[in-house]
Protein backbone atom coordinates (compact mmCIF):
# COMPACT_ATOMS: atom_id res chain seq x y z
CA UNK A 1 0.00 0.00 0.00
CA UNK A 2 1.75 3.44 -1.12
CA UNK A 3 2.00 5.50 1.80
CA UNK A 4 1.16 9.45 1.45
CA UNK A 5 3.15 12.59 2.84
CA UNK A 6 0.97 15.14 3.63
CA UNK A 7 2.70 18.18 4.67
CA UNK A 8 -0.17 21.53 6.34
CA UNK A 9 0.72 24.67 5.87
CA UNK A 10 -1.97 26.54 8.33
CA UNK A 11 -2.72 24.64 11.01
CA UNK A 12 -6.08 26.62 12.77
CA UNK A 13 -9.69 25.76 12.80
CA UNK A 14 -9.98 23.63 9.76
CA UNK A 15 -6.30 22.44 9.38
CA UNK A 16 -7.12 21.18 12.70
CA UNK A 17 -10.47 19.80 11.96
CA UNK A 18 -8.98 18.34 8.61
CA UNK A 19 -6.36 16.43 11.26
CA UNK A 20 -9.13 14.91 13.36
CA UNK A 21 -10.92 13.65 10.83
CA UNK A 22 -7.81 11.91 9.07
CA UNK A 23 -7.35 10.38 12.42
CA UNK A 24 -11.35 9.31 12.69
CA UNK A 25 -11.00 8.08 9.44
CA UNK A 26 -7.19 6.39 9.16
CA UNK A 27 -8.85 2.93 9.62
CA UNK A 28 -11.49 3.53 6.53
CA UNK A 29 -9.22 5.34 4.25
CA UNK A 30 -6.31 2.12 4.48
CA UNK A 31 -9.56 -0.41 4.04
CA UNK A 32 -11.51 1.13 1.15
CA UNK A 33 -9.86 3.62 -0.69
CA UNK A 34 -6.41 1.87 0.16
CA UNK A 35 -4.94 5.03 1.12
CA UNK A 36 -2.28 5.08 4.09
CA UNK A 37 -0.99 8.59 5.27
CA UNK A 38 1.38 10.08 7.36
CA UNK A 39 2.09 13.70 8.34
CA UNK A 40 5.80 15.29 7.14
CA UNK A 41 5.31 18.63 7.96
CA UNK A 42 2.65 21.08 10.33
CA UNK A 43 3.82 25.17 9.79
CA UNK A 44 1.04 27.91 12.18
CA UNK A 45 1.00 31.42 11.90
CA UNK A 46 1.80 31.91 15.93
CA UNK A 47 2.29 27.84 17.21
CA UNK A 48 5.81 27.41 15.59
CA UNK A 49 6.53 24.44 12.67
CA UNK A 50 7.64 21.27 12.47
CA UNK A 51 9.09 19.14 9.47
CA UNK A 52 9.99 15.19 10.32
CA UNK A 53 10.01 12.93 7.17
CA UNK A 54 9.41 10.10 9.51
CA UNK A 55 6.13 11.39 10.37
CA UNK A 56 4.56 13.58 12.83
CA UNK A 57 2.25 12.32 15.58
CA UNK A 58 -1.05 14.15 14.90
CA UNK A 59 -2.43 13.56 18.33
CA UNK A 60 0.48 15.04 19.73
CA UNK A 61 0.17 18.15 17.65
CA UNK A 62 -3.30 18.81 18.42
CA UNK A 63 -2.73 18.93 21.94
CA UNK A 64 0.17 21.53 21.85
CA UNK A 65 -1.89 23.43 19.53
CA UNK A 66 -4.80 23.43 22.16
CA UNK A 67 -1.97 23.94 25.33
CA UNK A 68 -1.09 27.11 23.49
CA UNK A 69 2.94 25.37 23.22
CA UNK A 70 5.07 25.77 20.26
CA UNK A 71 5.01 22.23 17.45
CA UNK A 72 8.56 23.53 17.34
CA UNK A 73 9.43 20.40 19.66
CA UNK A 74 8.19 17.91 16.98
CA UNK A 75 10.55 18.74 14.43
CA UNK A 76 13.41 16.39 14.03
CA UNK A 77 15.82 19.44 12.69
CA UNK A 78 15.72 23.15 12.79
CA UNK A 79 11.76 24.65 12.17
CA UNK A 80 11.97 26.44 9.11
CA UNK A 81 11.18 30.05 9.44
CA UNK A 82 9.08 30.62 5.81
CA UNK A 83 7.01 29.28 3.92
CA UNK A 84 8.86 28.38 1.23
CA UNK A 85 11.43 26.60 3.14
CA UNK A 86 8.92 24.61 4.66
CA UNK A 87 7.14 23.71 1.57
CA UNK A 88 10.95 22.44 0.05
CA UNK A 89 12.36 21.01 3.78
CA UNK A 90 8.69 18.65 3.83
CA UNK A 91 9.23 16.86 0.43
CA UNK A 92 5.14 15.97 0.75
CA UNK A 93 3.37 14.58 -1.86
CA UNK A 94 0.64 16.49 -1.05
CA UNK A 95 0.18 20.15 0.10
CA UNK A 96 -3.00 21.67 2.47
CA UNK A 97 -2.66 25.29 2.02
CA UNK A 98 -4.87 27.16 4.67
CA UNK A 99 -3.27 30.21 5.50
CA UNK A 100 -5.75 33.32 6.09
CA UNK A 101 -6.52 34.43 2.31
CA UNK A 102 -6.54 37.87 1.36
CA UNK A 103 -8.99 39.47 -0.73
CA UNK A 104 -6.69 42.07 -2.37
CA UNK A 105 -4.33 39.98 -4.42
CA UNK A 106 -4.43 36.22 -2.90
CA UNK A 107 -0.75 36.48 -1.82
CA UNK A 108 0.66 34.95 -0.11
CA UNK A 109 -0.75 31.46 -0.85
CA UNK A 110 -0.71 31.95 -4.57
CA UNK A 111 3.11 31.71 -4.37
CA UNK A 112 3.05 28.98 -1.54
CA UNK A 113 0.77 26.92 -4.38
CA UNK A 114 3.08 27.83 -7.25
CA UNK A 115 6.00 26.93 -5.35
CA UNK A 116 4.66 23.38 -4.27
CA UNK A 117 3.49 22.70 -7.80
CA UNK A 118 6.87 23.17 -9.02
CA UNK A 119 8.58 21.22 -6.38
CA UNK A 120 6.24 18.09 -7.70
CA UNK A 121 3.20 18.60 -5.13
CA UNK A 122 -0.49 18.07 -5.18
CA UNK A 123 -2.30 21.13 -3.89
CA UNK A 124 -5.77 21.01 -2.26
CA UNK A 125 -6.64 24.34 -0.52
CA UNK A 126 -9.76 26.19 1.27
CA UNK A 127 -8.23 29.51 0.36
CA UNK A 128 -10.37 31.57 -2.14
CA UNK A 129 -7.47 33.88 -2.52
CA UNK A 130 -5.74 31.71 -5.32
CA UNK A 131 -8.80 30.75 -6.85
CA UNK A 132 -9.52 34.12 -7.60
CA UNK A 133 -6.39 35.47 -8.60
CA UNK A 134 -4.67 32.95 -10.07
CA UNK A 135 -6.75 30.09 -11.27
CA UNK A 136 -5.75 29.61 -15.04
CA UNK A 137 -1.89 30.40 -14.02
CA UNK A 138 -2.07 27.31 -11.37
CA UNK A 139 -4.40 24.90 -12.67
CA UNK A 140 -1.79 25.05 -16.09
CA UNK A 141 0.94 24.65 -13.99
CA UNK A 142 -0.69 21.71 -12.09
CA UNK A 143 -1.79 20.03 -15.29
CA UNK A 144 2.63 20.65 -17.00
CA UNK A 145 3.92 19.31 -14.00
CA UNK A 146 1.22 16.16 -14.20
CA UNK A 147 -0.17 17.38 -10.34
CA UNK A 148 -3.76 18.84 -9.50
CA UNK A 149 -4.44 21.62 -7.45
CA UNK A 150 -7.98 21.21 -6.02
CA UNK A 151 -10.22 23.76 -3.60
CA UNK A 152 -13.76 22.04 -3.15
CA UNK A 153 -13.82 23.62 0.12
CA UNK A 154 -13.58 27.17 -1.13
CA UNK A 155 -16.90 27.73 -1.87
CA UNK A 156 -19.93 26.14 0.83
CA UNK A 157 -17.35 24.88 3.32
CA UNK A 158 -17.18 20.84 1.83
CA UNK A 159 -20.36 20.86 -0.20
CA UNK A 160 -19.78 19.56 -3.47
CA UNK A 161 -19.85 22.40 -5.65
CA UNK A 162 -16.75 22.38 -8.08
CA UNK A 163 -16.45 18.61 -8.02
CA UNK A 164 -20.46 18.75 -9.11
CA UNK A 165 -19.72 20.85 -12.23
CA UNK A 166 -16.29 19.10 -12.96
CA UNK A 167 -17.33 15.01 -12.76
CA UNK A 168 -21.50 14.35 -12.95
CA UNK A 169 -22.30 17.57 -15.04
CA UNK A 170 -20.28 16.95 -18.33
CA UNK A 171 -20.93 19.37 -21.28
CA UNK A 172 -23.57 21.66 -19.24
CA UNK A 173 -22.74 25.25 -19.76
CA UNK A 174 -23.76 27.43 -16.58
CA UNK A 175 -25.71 30.36 -17.30
CA UNK A 176 -26.22 32.04 -13.90
CA UNK A 177 -26.05 31.37 -10.45
CA UNK A 178 -27.81 32.77 -7.39
CA UNK A 179 -27.24 31.80 -3.79
CA UNK A 180 -26.51 32.74 0.27
CA UNK A 181 -22.50 32.11 0.14
CA UNK A 182 -21.88 34.05 3.78
CA UNK A 183 -22.57 32.08 6.89
CA UNK A 184 -21.73 35.16 9.48
CA UNK A 185 -24.43 37.18 7.29
CA UNK A 186 -27.28 34.71 7.36
CA UNK A 187 -26.73 34.04 11.21
CA UNK A 188 -26.83 37.55 11.93
CA UNK A 189 -29.79 38.37 10.04
CA UNK A 190 -31.57 34.80 11.23
CA UNK A 191 -30.65 36.14 15.32
CA UNK A 192 -32.21 39.92 14.27
CA UNK A 193 -35.24 37.93 13.21
CA UNK A 194 -35.83 36.45 16.81
CA UNK A 195 -35.10 40.11 18.40
CA UNK A 196 -31.30 40.40 18.53
CA UNK A 197 -29.56 44.17 18.08
CA UNK A 198 -27.17 43.70 15.07
CA UNK A 199 -24.71 44.76 17.88
CA UNK A 200 -25.67 41.11 19.88
CA UNK A 201 -25.76 38.95 16.71
CA UNK A 202 -22.33 39.67 15.59
CA UNK A 203 -20.79 39.15 19.13
CA UNK A 204 -22.62 36.11 18.96
CA UNK A 205 -20.82 35.20 15.77
CA UNK A 206 -17.37 36.29 16.90
CA UNK A 207 -17.94 34.09 20.28
CA UNK A 208 -18.76 30.84 18.17
CA UNK A 209 -15.88 31.50 15.62
CA UNK A 210 -17.83 32.09 12.96
CA UNK A 211 -16.76 35.87 12.34
CA UNK A 212 -13.65 37.13 12.55
CA UNK A 213 -12.59 40.56 15.22
CA UNK A 214 -12.83 42.18 11.74
CA UNK A 215 -16.03 40.94 10.59
CA UNK A 216 -15.97 43.61 7.53
CA UNK A 217 -15.07 41.25 5.24
CA UNK A 218 -18.60 39.20 5.84
CA UNK A 219 -20.68 42.82 7.04
CA UNK A 220 -19.60 44.60 3.93
CA UNK A 221 -20.20 41.33 1.14
CA UNK A 222 -16.24 40.93 0.80
CA UNK A 223 -16.50 37.06 1.83
CA UNK A 224 -19.06 36.43 -0.80
CA UNK A 225 -17.98 38.46 -3.63
CA UNK A 226 -14.87 36.22 -3.49
CA UNK A 227 -17.12 33.24 -3.80
CA UNK A 228 -18.82 34.85 -6.81
CA UNK A 229 -15.85 35.41 -8.29
CA UNK A 230 -14.39 32.08 -7.38
CA UNK A 231 -17.20 30.34 -9.29
CA UNK A 232 -17.64 32.61 -11.99
CA UNK A 233 -13.83 32.06 -12.90
CA UNK A 234 -13.83 28.67 -12.70
CA UNK A 235 -17.69 27.47 -13.66
CA UNK A 236 -17.92 30.00 -16.13
CA UNK A 237 -14.54 30.35 -17.51
CA UNK A 238 -15.01 34.27 -16.92
CA UNK A 239 -11.81 35.34 -15.44
CA UNK A 240 -13.82 37.96 -12.20
CA UNK A 241 -12.01 39.88 -9.51
CA UNK A 242 -13.98 40.43 -6.19
CA UNK A 243 -13.40 44.51 -7.23
CA UNK A 244 -15.47 43.67 -10.24
CA UNK A 245 -18.61 42.22 -8.25
CA UNK A 246 -21.03 44.69 -7.63
CA UNK A 247 -20.96 44.70 -3.81
CA UNK A 248 -23.42 45.85 -0.85
CA UNK A 249 -23.39 44.35 2.46
CA UNK A 250 -25.98 44.04 5.32
CA UNK A 251 -25.31 47.04 7.41
CA UNK A 252 -27.99 49.31 6.41
CA UNK A 253 -30.87 46.56 7.68
CA UNK A 254 -32.15 47.57 10.51
CA UNK A 255 -34.76 46.05 12.75
CA UNK A 256 -37.41 47.57 11.61
CA UNK A 257 -36.57 46.49 8.36
CA UNK A 258 -36.35 42.97 9.65
CA UNK A 259 -40.02 43.30 11.36
CA UNK A 260 -41.45 44.47 8.17
CA UNK A 261 -39.88 41.85 5.81
CA UNK A 262 -41.47 38.97 8.48
CA UNK A 263 -45.05 40.89 8.60
CA UNK A 264 -45.06 40.32 5.21
CA UNK A 265 -43.89 36.33 4.92
CA UNK A 266 -40.28 37.32 3.80
CA UNK A 267 -37.01 37.47 4.97
CA UNK A 268 -33.90 39.62 4.29
CA UNK A 269 -30.76 37.59 2.74
CA UNK A 270 -27.42 38.74 1.43
CA UNK A 271 -27.71 36.95 -2.26
CA UNK A 272 -25.20 36.36 -4.38
CA UNK A 273 -26.10 36.83 -8.32
CA UNK A 274 -24.22 36.09 -11.33
CA UNK A 275 -25.40 35.39 -15.27
CA UNK A 276 -24.20 35.72 -18.98
CA UNK A 277 -24.94 38.93 -20.34
CA UNK A 278 -24.12 40.35 -24.04
CA UNK A 279 -20.35 41.74 -21.93
CA UNK A 280 -19.65 38.86 -20.67
CA UNK A 281 -20.70 38.43 -16.94
CA UNK A 282 -22.67 40.36 -14.03
CA UNK A 283 -21.87 39.51 -11.01
CA UNK A 284 -23.75 41.04 -7.81
CA UNK A 285 -23.61 40.90 -4.18
CA UNK A 286 -26.52 42.76 -2.09
CA UNK A 287 -29.26 42.41 0.87
CA UNK A 288 -32.41 41.59 -0.87
CA UNK A 289 -36.02 40.24 0.42
CA UNK A 290 -36.52 36.93 -0.44
CA UNK A 291 -40.33 35.33 -0.50
CA UNK A 292 -41.39 32.18 0.86
CA UNK A 293 -41.30 29.98 -2.20
CA UNK A 294 -37.82 31.22 -2.88
CA UNK A 295 -34.92 28.08 -2.31
CA UNK A 296 -33.24 30.90 -0.03
CA UNK A 297 -36.50 31.16 2.20
CA UNK A 298 -35.65 28.48 4.45
CA UNK A 299 -32.04 29.23 5.27
CA UNK A 300 -31.43 30.04 8.70
CA UNK A 301 -28.17 30.19 10.94
CA UNK A 302 -25.26 29.09 8.99
CA UNK A 303 -26.91 27.62 6.41
CA UNK A 304 -26.04 28.54 2.78
CA UNK A 305 -27.52 27.32 -0.76
CA UNK A 306 -26.55 27.79 -4.70
CA UNK A 307 -29.27 27.71 -7.13
CA UNK A 308 -27.74 26.70 -10.96
CA UNK A 309 -29.11 26.98 -14.06
CA UNK A 310 -27.74 25.76 -17.42
CA UNK A 311 -28.31 25.38 -20.93
CA UNK A 312 -29.32 21.79 -20.29
CA UNK A 313 -31.13 21.99 -17.09
CA UNK A 314 -33.83 23.21 -15.19
CA UNK A 315 -32.94 25.15 -11.56
CA UNK A 316 -30.51 22.74 -9.64
CA UNK A 317 -30.10 23.78 -5.91
CA UNK A 318 -27.20 22.53 -3.31
CA UNK A 319 -28.28 23.49 0.01
CA UNK A 320 -25.82 22.83 3.77
CA UNK A 321 -27.35 23.12 6.48
CA UNK A 322 -25.67 24.67 9.28
CA UNK A 323 -21.43 23.82 8.21
CA UNK A 324 -18.65 24.35 10.45
CA UNK A 325 -14.69 23.65 9.92
CA UNK A 326 -15.43 20.23 9.92
CA UNK A 327 -17.30 19.77 6.66
CA UNK A 328 -14.54 22.14 5.24
CA UNK A 329 -12.38 19.82 6.10
CA UNK A 330 -14.43 17.08 4.46
CA UNK A 331 -14.01 18.80 1.01
CA UNK A 332 -10.43 18.94 1.72
CA UNK A 333 -10.11 15.51 2.10
CA UNK A 334 -12.44 14.61 -0.60
CA UNK A 335 -9.80 16.47 -3.04
CA UNK A 336 -6.97 14.55 -1.38
CA UNK A 337 -8.88 11.41 -2.26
Amino acid sequence: MHETKLAFLGFGNVGRALARLLLSKRSELESRYGVSWRVVGLMTGSHGAAIDREGIDLEQALDLTARGVSLDTLSSNASPLDALTFITGCDADILFENTPVSYADGEPAVSHIRFALEAGMHVATANKGPVVHAYHELSQLAAERGRSFLFESTVMDGAPIFSLWRSALPGAKLDSLRGVLNSTTNLILTMMESGSSYEQALAHAQEIGIAETDPSGDIEGWDAAVKVAALVTVLMDHPLKPDQVVRQGIAGITPAMIEQALQNNQRWKLVCIARRNSNGVMAEVRPEVVERQDPLYALSGTSSAITFESDVLGPLTVLEENPGPQTTAYGLLADML
